[in-house]
């Protein structure tokens, strides 16, 4: 069987589930960034975050742009505007059954 190609809500998904890559996205939300000011609170070195950097932006969830010698980094949030619609999807399912659930147990007693 063939493997699917990853969409990118798959890669959106994979960027998130490393704590590191959540941490980066934290310091951008508060404004962008040198690639060294983001390794900062990581120890680790600028090769390891730049590879974490790679990942961010194979997502779509940050930009980078050359300043001069330096790297910068924006945070971008439209690729998580898909993961919000699929996760909002599973929780009005979830919601819907628990109701149900509930109304169920109600019932019951």
């Amino acid at each position: 069987m063939a493997r699917q190609s990853r969409t990118g809500l798959d890669e959106v998904f994979t960027a998130l589930a490393d704590p590191t890559r959540r941490a980066i996205l934290a310091q951008l939300v508060e404004g962008e960034a040198c690639v060294g000011e983001l390794a900062e609170p990581h120890n680790m070195s600028l090769a390891a975050i730049s590879r974490h950097v790679r990942v961010l932006e194979s997502a779509g969830l940050m930009e980078r742009t050359k300043q001069g010698r330096n790297i910068v980094c924006r945070f971008n949030g439209t690729p998580l505007d898909e993961a919000f619609g699929w996760l909002a999807h599973y929780t009005r399912l979830w919601e819907h059954k628990l109701d149900a659930l509930g109304a169920f147990l109600e019932d019951e007693t």
